[in-house]
């Protein structure tokens, strides 16, 4: 767990307002379905995978004092179930290093989080009472 509150509320239509720690963003549907007021759900987990990526092969590049000058990550979402990462890298880096580096960009914690065995739990939470429909029996 990241020690961090993360929250989602319900906005206008579809938006949601999320929190993340001390940052808001916002997610939304592109029009017609809701406003367009943000990054949809999926957007959002694209960028995240991307951003991921980009940190663990700049951090490991400069670990390693390697000469990664530039580190691009352009993802797209096939509806029918793959995500096309494309990394790409600039810099005075041999064969091998480019190698590792792709290597470590498959080991991001949201690479990870994508592609392992991860569980989701839902945990149900009542709000505020339910009313019945009128006219349900007990």
């Amino acid at each position: 767990m990241s020690g961090r509150t993360e929250s989602v509320r319900e906005g206008l239509r579809l938006a949601r307002s999320i929190a993340v720690g001390p940052h808001t963003l916002t997610a939304d549907e592109p029009e017609p379905i809701s406003m367009d007021a943000g990054p949809t759900p999926v957007e959002l987990l694209l960028v995240a995978l991307g951003s991921c990526t980009s940190m663990a092969v700049r951090t490991y590049a400069g670990r390693h004092r390697w000469q990664l000058h530039h580190v691009d990550v352009d993802l797209q979402f096939d509806p029918r179930g793959q995500i096309v990462k494309n990394i790409g890298l600039a810099g005075d880096l041999a064969p091998d290093q480019i190698e590792r580096l792709l290597a470590v960009a498959a080991r991001c914690p949201v690479h990870r989080l994508v592609t392992g065995d991860t569980s989701v739990v839902t945990v149900p939470t009542v709000l505020a009472p339910l009313r019945r429909a009128q006219g349900a029996s007990s």
